[in-house]
């Protein structure tokens, strides 16, 4: 199904449609991340990749809540975007030799995951909103609020020490 087609008629199927999405995203992320976290050679980068692995369990439970709340089957469907950009990590990641510049590509692969994260809830909020699913979107802002930190905290370690680390 395409974002356009004649499936998504009303924002209650681009509401669900866009929780499917997000739901399929988060669950390739719970495969990715323990991948990276193997991959970094900065400590505080490994425990940062492990916490939003912990993390990133919730938000697949959050998702399945607001199925739930809002009557509609758990169900994922194929997401380009976090399967592009994850191909693409794995790409890049792949061809860097130096230790301390794979782990500024890791934060940038990151960073490209969690900004995409932050795009597509704060759409769902909104959309909830407009749907008068209060409810749901106070359950979307949690993890919001998360990939908000998550993205601050990987934007502090780049530039207090990984990118010093690969500049140098």
């Amino acid at each position: 199904m395409g974002l356009f087609t004649k499936d998504i008629k009303t924002m209650d199927d681009l509401f669900v449609h866009q929780l499917q999405d997000i739901y399929y995203a988060e669950r390739q992320l719970l495969k990715a991340l323990p991948k990276m976290a193997d991959k970094a050679t900065d400590r505080q980068l490994q425990q940062g990749f492990l916490t939003h692995l912990d993390e990133t369990r919730g938000h697949v439970q959050r998702l399945e809540q607001v199925f739930e709340m809002h009557g509609a089957a758990i169900k994922a469907v194929a997401c380009p975007a976090i399967d592009g950009i994850i191909a693409e990590a794995d790409d890049v990641t792949g061809e860097i030799d130096d230790k301390a510049v794979l782990d500024a590509a890791l934060i940038n692969a990151a960073q490209a995951v969690e900004h995409y994260e932050i795009a597509r809830y704060g759409s769902l909020i909104a959309w909830a909103k407009q749907l008068g699913r209060n409810d749901c979107a106070a359950v979307l802002q949690k993890t919001l609020d998360e990939e908000k930190a998550t993205d601050r905290k990987l934007t502090t370690l780049a530039e207090t020490r990984v990118n010093l680390r690969a500049a140098s």
